[in-house]
């Protein structure tokens, strides 16, 4: 005779994270508060995108965008 089954609880389903980048624009229009890091992670990303999206290059990347944020704020600050 065949044992019966245990009821079997339903695992939870994994959660998919989607990335979500921020809006496209700049954050330092004067209106929001200096947001440097939000601004180097969506140039790295755009680096990212303009390569291929290939990975391996992440820390190029966002050591890049860093120059250029940082160069654009140093600018303005020049000019205030």
């Amino acid at each position: 005779m065949p044992k019966a089954k245990s009821p079997r609880t339903p695992k939870p389903k994994a959660e998919k994270k989607v990335l979500q980048m921020p809006e496209n624009g700049n954050s330092h229009n004067g209106s929001s508060p200096l947001d440097l890091e939000g601004e180097i992670r969506l140039r790295a990303y755009q680096l990212y995108v303009e390569r291929g999206s290939l990975a391996g290059f992440e820390e190029e990347d966002w050591l890049s965008a860093e120059r250029e944020v940082l160069a654009r704020y140093a600018g303005h600050s020049h000019t205030a």
